[in-house]
């Protein structure tokens, strides 16, 4: 079974997220012109790059190649490419670092302390991300408050220094996210039909069973309130209030 067979179940204001979506992509553009989407390739993303392409907004899109994505997400490139006529950016890590913290700590360093782990975050996520975002006004994700506790509250509009971060796809459901794949026939990671909904590293990323949590693939060894890498915990930022009223539920 596809995940799009198992998935696919919208909630009962879909289309009313989708305007919405749309509206708020369309308000930040106007005020933000410099905008980038960061794509983990996973289904979230694809959508939202897809949202960008039916808003008629001009963003890059860049992807953090960390030297340890399986080659089911590095396979997505080509086909955005090729679907949206545009380049993907991608950001690697720095060689040296790499190669450095390898030597010093070793290739199954993330197992053996969250310290590690996300040592091994930074160099390969967070140095990337600071030079994937440098010069953009602002920043386009895939966040939903539905995947994890630590995102419950994420707002679709969150001022940062420098940027603001964009989110909007913040309340809709993971039935909304398939119903959409289907609905527009878009490209999706392969490893989604094999039950994994949250997909980053190979290392760190494992299939899930029925019953457990979204992100209960993501970092497995590790207690709940540490599952991060750090891309979307910033330090304290003030919501805005989005240009768009939103519709109710």
């Amino acid at each position: 079974m596809s995940a799009i067979d198992l998935y696919n179940k919208p909630s009962a204001t879909f289309d009313a997220k989708v305007a919405q979506a749309l509206a708020l992509l369309r308000a930040q553009a106007a005020q933000h012109p410099k905008l980038t989407q960061a794509s983990s390739l996973g289904a979230e993303d694809m959508v939202v790059t897809h949202l960008i392409y039916l808003a008629g907004i001009q963003s890059d899109v860049f992807v953090l190649d960390t030297g340890k994505l399986h080659p089911e997400t590095l396979a997505l490139v080509p086909k955005i490419e090729k679907r949206y006529t545009r380049s993907v950016q991608v950001y690697r890590p720095q060689q040296e670092a790499v190669v450095r913290f390898v030597r010093h700590n070793g290739e199954d360093a993330m197992y053996r302390s969250v310290e590690l782990r996300k040592g091994c975050c930074d160099i390969r996520k967070m140095e990337p991300l600071a030079r994937a975002l440098a010069g953009h006004d602002g920043w386009i994700t895939g966040l939903r408050r539905e995947q994890s506790n630590a995102r419950a509250e994420v707002a679709e509009v969150v001022q940062e220094p420098g940027r603001v971060k964009i989110s909007p796809l913040v309340d809709w459901t993971w039935g909304d996210v398939w119903h959409f794949i289907a609905q527009h026939a878009l490209d999706y990671n392969e490893l989604h039909d094999q039950f994994f909904p949250s997909i980053g590293c190979a290392p760190c990323t494992r299939a899930i069973s029925v019953g457990e949590d979204f992100r209960a693939g993501r970092w497995w060894w590790e207690q709940e309130s540490a599952k991060e890498c750090g891309l979307h915990v910033q330090p304290a930022a003030e919501p805005l209030v989005s240009s768009i009223e939103r519709n109710p539920a």
